[in-house]
């Protein structure tokens, strides 16, 4: 039983990787992409982690905004029907954003979050002009470091509770975890 609640403990912790967020702004407007994990998406990130990215991005047949990023990032190709809101990188240096449907061999980028067809469509100008792209990545925020009191003797269980002398269970006592 101790063994399960370990193994569990330690599955929550580790968990699901995190997925990456890039930033995308259009005309000063901000949106963001869940993006896919694949060594393209993985040299993305590692080149915006030196910078933003910033390119001129034109219409092409009336489904998506395309422009050179000026890098080229590895390629995993395959056979992908689009849909709104996709984003491919195109011939290891090319992204493209769209607005509409397509179908063929392209590098799976990431996806627009939470936008639909039409707000896509307005903010990246379809059919009109080109348009300024920029794309970056937030630094991770959340807890850098943790201080522990200077109380040293409490037990709290997994719940947050004190826990009370005797206990039964998993406790947490002077930062570490202990089964009783």
């Amino acid at each position: 039983m101790k063994r399960l609640i370990i193994m569990a403990l330690a599955a929550i912790t580790l968990g699901a990787k995190a997925q990456q967020v890039m930033n995308i702004t259009i005309g000063g407007v901000t949106k963001t992409a869940t993006l896919v994990s694949n060594s393209s998406t993985e040299a993305l990130v590692a080149q915006l982690q030196q910078g933003n990215i910033t390119y001129e991005a034109h219409d092409y047949g009336n489904f998506e905004k395309v422009g050179p990023l000026g890098y080229t990032f590895p390629e995993n190709n395959e056979q992908i029907n689009t849909v709104p809101g996709d984003l491919i990188l195109y011939q290891g240096s090319n992204l493209c954003i769209y607005y509409d449907t397509n179908s063929w061999n392209f590098t799976r980028i990431g996806k627009l979050d939470g936008m639909t067809q039409a707000e896509i469509k307005t903010w990246v100008n379809a059919g009109g002009d080109n348009v300024s792209v920029t794309l970056s990545i937030s630094q991770p925020t959340g807890i850098s470091q943790v201080k522990a009191d200077d109380v040293t003797s409490k037990a709290y269980t997994l719940q947050g509770t004190l826990a009370q002398e005797g206990h039964k269970g998993i406790i947490i006592k002077n930062g570490k975890m202990i089964i009783r």
